[in-house]
């Protein structure tokens, strides 16, 4: 049979209207490609359970992203950068007890919340009465809890009862490493990854691991809540729904962060090469003859007189040179005594990559990326930031800023507040309608607070004043949003404003110009002279 036929006989049987039994490939549409190409066809991933891939990389993670903020300036200084924002000096509270549940008036509801926000600062600052082993304020705590969060993944603290002599209060906070927490798992007992959890997956207890007398690791197991509900334990976390431990968010920036010390270090290793010089000697004679060129005839006679050999001559000659410390030019003619056919050649390294500050740049934005941040912000860098890409950038990042409050460090202070606002009013220090009973049937309604943090960074002050009044103007921006936006509490302000109100009126000065009040025009808000003013803002 020829070719031809045999082409024929092909594409008749592949034909199903020829009546052959091979059918044509029909065309498909899948989501990627159907798992072929050079893409798809090696990338065969395992889907299972989070809490499955937590365990697995846990230590390992944990113990990375320690060493690399331990060793990298870059990220160190990052974190903390990450620590100011979040938490600053500490989240503050604000009372905001359901006045209603409890039969108290607006105005009794805001007494109230402010005595109890004056008597929990008091508590909060004294590192004596807030931490058990009186070494941290309040503030300091939620940093070093955010630390651990953004290292780990987890904040881990217990909440023990210690009245001292000395304090008033016997409500304390200690803070745990989160390798304490045992990652052990016993499916009979319902412990996962070191977390005891009822049928429904809700954490009631946790086994925890702690140092003897003679270093060695103990585990025991704590309850999560006592009889009375009162918070025991602490543990915060960020992770998909089925899982019980978090994971550091750093540990997808592991392979990044190495990648840039790798960089770096093969960046200054090129450069401390390309400094050094190799020498070469191409010759047809013998290297004893080769050598003896490189000496002087003083050295040459030295040489003969001491009966040692030109190599001998030599290595004394380089062995001499290294031990100076000055490079002496005043021998002429040290390479003139080259034998004819000789040459010397000086060899330079080259670097074969000039995109360093490029590829470094890229790194750096990546892991700043992955830690909230702000490239500028994360490494100082404000070469070609403008004013609007500042403002852009800031408004994105201050998003993840704020819920990293909410989620992360608000989670954290409140069972704090709520063990310490049990004993203060069960001591009577705060006075409650119903007395303790009442707080224990309604304590999430008389626990509610939220906390506040430093306001969002804004690139020009003056504009945003501006962007107030005009706000303000409009009317749909009141007094409370502005302080807020300010990172302050519209009842302090007002407070401040009418005591320095009486107070110039005691010494007789006269009032400020103030937007609003009788008499009164906005505040001049004009650029100063001799400045320019934006015109596109100006339009």
């Amino acid at each position: 049979m020829s070719i031809i036929s045999k082409v024929r006989e092909f594409f008749a049987d592949g034909n199903p209207s020829a009546g052959g039994g091979h059918l044509a490939p029909r065309p498909t549409g899948k989501y990627m490609r159907g798992g072929r190409g050079v893409t798809f066809a090696s990338w065969k991933p395992a889907l299972r359970e989070a809490q499955d891939d937590i365990a697995d990389a846990w230590d390992d993670a944990a113990a990375r992203v320690t060493d690399v903020i331990h060793n990298s300036g870059w990220l160190a200084g990052a974190v903390d950068q990450c620590v100011a924002n979040t938490v600053g000096t500490g989240l503050r509270l604000k009372a905001l007890p359901e006045n209603e549940t409890f039969g108290m008036t607006s105005a009794e509801a805001a007494d109230w919340a402010k005595t109890v926000e004056r008597r929990f600062e008091l508590w909060s600052r004294n590192a004596q009465e807030c931490d058990v082993q009186g070494l941290r304020t309040f503030g300091q705590m939620q940093s070093a809890a955010f630390r651990s969060w953004l290292m780990t993944g987890e904040i881990l603290a217990e909440l023990p009862w210690r009245r001292r002599p000395w304090n008033r209060y016997g409500t304390k906070v200690r803070l745990l490493p989160a390798h304490r927490l045992s990652r052990k798992n016993e499916s009979m007992k319902r412990l996962i990854n070191g977390v005891y959890t009822d049928e429904d997956g809700m954490p009631i207890g946790y086994r925890a691991i702690r140092k003897d007398l003679f270093k060695h690791d103990v585990e025991y197991d704590v309850r999560a809540r006592d009889a009375a509900g009162r918070p025991r334990v602490i543990h915060i976390f960020e992770g998909m729904p089925g899982t019980h431990r978090g994971i550091s968010p750093m540990a997808p920036a592991l392979q990044v962060a190495r990648q840039f010390d790798q960089l770096a270090d093969a960046t200054l290793m090129a450069a401390i090469v390309q400094t050094l010089f190799a020498v070469t000697i191409t010759s047809d004679e013998p290297t004893e003859q080769v050598l003896q060129g490189l000496l002087t005839p003083q050295e040459q006679a030295q040489m003969m007189a001491e009966g040692v050999s030109p190599m001998e001559a030599y290595m004394d000659m380089v062995a001499g040179y290294y031990e100076g410390t000055s490079l002496n030019v005043g021998i002429n003619g040290r390479l003139a005594h080259l034998f004819p056919g000789q040459e010397l050649k000086f060899h330079t390294s080259n670097h074969p990559s000039t995109a360093y500050k490029d590829f470094s740049m890229h790194l750096l934005r990546e892991l700043a990326r992955c830690l909230g941040l702000t490239y500028e912000s994360a490494t100082g860098d404000n070469v070609g930031a403008t004013y609007s890409s500042l403002q852009a950038a800031t408004a994105e990042i201050f998003a993840i800023t704020k819920a990293r409050r909410q989620g992360i460090i608000a989670p954290f202070c409140q069972p704090v507040y709520e063990a310490w606002l049990e004993e203060e009013i069960e001591m009577g220090g705060v006075p409650f309608p119903g007395g303790i009973d009442a707080f224990m049937a309604n304590r999430t309604a008389a626990c509610r607070a939220d906390w506040r943090g430093d306001p969002k960074p804004h690139a020009d002050d003056l504009k945003k004043a501006k962007s107030h009044e005009v706000w303000k103007r409009l009317g749909v921006m009141s007094d409370a949003m502005i302080c807020n936006d300010l990172g302050v509490d519209v009842d302090d302000v007002y407070q401040q404003l009418a005591q320095e109100r009486d107070l110039r009126a005691e010494y007789g000065l006269p009032e400020p110009q103030v937007m609003g009040a009788a008499g009164g025009g906005p505040l001049p808000l004009e650029a100063p002279e001799g400045e320019e003013t934006d015109p596109e803002e100006d339009s």
